[in-house]
């Protein structure tokens, strides 16, 4: 009869095993499909605004995030200066991600 029970006994810690297993492949796979919807997009469009604005050039038209057009007149390591208005008298200088979009110069 103890023979009985341990083969039963083994016979159902098998099966936990299994489960065990499986659920440890789908925690897996939803790790993995986070990964793949959530984080990757994202670094791709870290690296798609840092090509952006290491390819910024003096003379660019620029869309900055508050939403106003400008000219780039002056670029140093991680600031710009930016020309607002038909003026010519608005410079202002900001920080290079203050700028969503840029429009090269010849493209016009």
């Amino acid at each position: 009869m103890g023979i009985l029970l341990t083969e039963a006994d083994a016979a159902v810690a098998g099966a936990g095993g299994i489960s065990l297993i499986s659920m440890l492949l789908m925690y897996a796979v939803v790790i993995g499909a986070m990964w793949f919807f959530l984080m990757r997009p994202q670094s791709k469009e870290k690296k798609r605004v840092a090509a952006m604005l290491s390819a910024l050039e003096v003379g660019d038209c620029v869309l900055t995030t508050s939403g106003f057009y400008g000219i780039v007149i002056d670029i140093k390591d991680d600031m710009v200066i930016v020309e607002f208005g038909s003026n010519k008298n608005c410079r202002i200088p900001m920080e290079k991600s203050a700028i969503s979009r840029v429009e090269k110069a010849g493209d016009n």
